[in-house]
């Protein structure tokens, strides 16, 4: 079946939606720790670097020289203690030791507990990276629609809708994909 433009263009629009909707994911996986230590923890993490708020990974040389501690550098010697304030008030279950040149973490073993919550956390983004999607699908449907009024044959219509109830298919099942995958590296030990 030929489709008009505005056709090519919804579903387009709508993987790309659907794409960016799984990379959130992705990103928000990458900060749920699984027991190895990894720069991406400390993502988000923003100290006082004078007077503004600066994301540490843009003041500072971050490592994991091993599976159990993170290192971080900073080029400013100055910004040591804020660094090392901000990553406390960042709430992530760690503390930070502060040697005058670097701060290192080492990062704690989780629990069977921790783990179970991690999984909880991780199940819940999926969640709701599926509504997400789910609410894509609805406006791609209803633009769809909206091409009846543009003289667009229901042939077409419903073939644009099959099309779309595709890509919600194969992104949900992305997203479960990835959240067992996270599920499987959260439990193991």
């Amino acid at each position: 079946m030929i489709m008009t433009e505005e056709s090519k263009m919804i579903l387009e629009d709508t993987k790309e939606s659907m794409e960016k909707a799984v990379q959130h994911l992705e990103s928000a996986f990458k900060k749920i720790r699984a027991g190895k230590a990894s720069p991406q923890m400390l993502l988000g993490v923003k100290a006082d670097f004078y007077g503004s708020l600066t994301p540490i990974e843009q003041m500072a040389n971050i490592s994991t020289p091993d599976p159990r501690q993170i290192v971080v550098q900073p080029w400013d010697k100055s910004t040591l203690a804020p660094i090392e304030k901000a990553i406390m008030n960042a709430n992530l279950g760690f503390n930070p030791q502060n040697d005058g040149e670097l701060i290192r973490i080492m990062v704690p073993p989780l629990t069977e507990e921790r783990r179970l919550d991690l999984v909880r956390t991780a199940k819940n983004e999926t969640e709701s990276s599926k509504i997400t999607i789910r609410n894509i699908r609805r406006s791609a449907n209803d633009m769809a629609k909206s091409l009846k009024d543009e003289g667009v044959s229901e042939d077409e219509i419903k073939d644009v809708e099959g099309e779309i109830q595709e890509l919600t298919n194969t992104f949900t099942a992305k997203t479960d994909a990835l959240c067992s995958e996270k599920e499987k590296e959260i439990i193991t030990i």
